[in-house]
């Protein structure tokens, strides 16, 4: 039985033909980044350098948020979504495709997490990699991950931002807006790794 495949992000256009020509997660090369060269887990994370921001994108006036969470975005329900509303906890930035056996596979595990770390790590699913609004809120309902916000990143803004390449995989940020994790993660880690964020 083959391993599980990865999809690259090189353009919405491109993606889209390759999704309707695999039926599963992509290739076994690591993907190339959109600027053609090779990036995997271990690639940089952005900067940590404070920024300020208005009370538009926080709630809160010129408060200091991280330059890694300093992004916009819009939710699978078209929701506007400030990056900066990540502030002050840790984070897991869940990274899918509605295409996806193996996110569809995860869905609870990464629901469960979030529910058990309410109140004190935040959960965000990044959707994209050709998904499409629809698939995405299709994708939510059916595996019960509409307990926390989905960004609908078709466009890719927000996987670049956080160099990642492929789907089913995490970004974890510790409160401070440091990125400690970029990659894959099982279950049991995803729990060990979350349960040791602060």
């Amino acid at each position: 039985m083959p391993g599980p495949r990865t999809a690259s992000l090189p353009g919405v256009a491109a993606l889209t033909a390759v999704v309707l020509a695999l039926a599963a997660c992509g290739g076994t090369e690591p993907p190339a980044a959109p600027d053609g060269t090779t990036a995997g887990p271990s690639a940089a994370a952005p900067p940590t350098t404070p920024a300020t921001v208005g009370p538009a994108a926080s709630g809160a006036t010129n408060a200091a948020v991280p330059e890694t969470i300093s992004f916009t975005g819009r939710t699978i329900d078209g929701g506007a979504f400030a990056g900066s509303s990540l502030a002050g906890k840790p984070a897991v930035l869940w990274f899918w495709a509605a295409w996806c056996t193996r996110c569809r596979a995860v869905a609870d595990e990464v629901a469960a997490v979030q529910r058990e770390n309410a109140g004190r790590v935040n959960v965000v699913g990044v959707a994209g990699l050709g998904s499409g609004d629809e698939a995405m809120r299709r994708f939510a309902k059916e595996t019960g991950i509409e307990g926390f916000p989905h960004l609908a990143d078709d466009d890719g803004q927000v996987w670049r931002r956080f160099e990642v390449t492929s789907q089913e995989q995490y970004v974890l940020l510790d409160s401070a807006g440091t990125v400690v994790h970029t990659g894959p993660l099982s279950p049991a880690d995803l729990r060990k790794r979350v349960a040791g964020l602060n």
